[in-house]
């Protein structure tokens, strides 16, 4: 999967900056990516038999499709799409907004110069960053009741099971 108009073609020499860069990016994205395990548990504490039913037959798909909400995801797109508009304008050095001209990743003649385009940043987060962050859900989700005893499991049941499975806190200092 591409997603053209990301980088500007051509080999600009920069490498070593590029190598930095990339893995500041990589990591900001696996953060990212992995907050879903803390969205997977608050899932999960909502409706707690469910999930509790499909991760005992190891339903992959049905946790998939039981977190899944594309209301809540459109919103979320349309959200990403508003930020990169809004914080990847050009500013000059004296703080006004650049002017496009029609070419800059699809900015309109007239309208603000954009480092990279809204729609672009839009698709990425649609195709890449929330398909992995759902992956990653599930499979926290497939894991939740590892070490819980079956076969009663309610909101109370799995609130002390989740805080037992958390290192205890330090005891005050004297």
């Amino acid at each position: 999967m591409t997603h053209a108009g990301l980088t500007a073609p051509g080999d600009d020499f920069n490498y070593g900056s590029s190598a930095t860069l990339d893995v500041t990016c990589l990591q900001a994205l696996s953060k990212r990516i992995h907050y879903g395990k803390f969205v997977a548990e608050a899932k999960f504490l909502a409706k707690p038999e469910e999930y509790s039913a499909l991760i005992r037959s190891r339903d992959a798909a049905g946790i998939m499709k039981l977190l899944t909400d594309r209301e809540v995801e459109r919103s979320v797109v349309e959200r990403v799409r508003r930020k990169a508009a809004t914080f990847g304008q050009d500013i000059t050095e004296n703080g006004a907004v650049s002017v496009g001209t029609g070419a800059n990743g699809g900015t309109p003649e007239g309208g603000p110069r954009l480092k990279v385009s809204p729609d672009l940043v839009a698709r990425v987060y649609e195709d890449i960053v929330m398909p992995l962050t759902k992956d990653v859900e599930v499979m926290y989700l497939l894991r939740r009741l590892d070490g819980v005893q079956p076969p009663a499991v309610s909101s109370a049941t799995t609130t002390v099971a989740f805080e037992a499975s958390q290192p205890a806190a330090a005891a005050p200092a004297r």
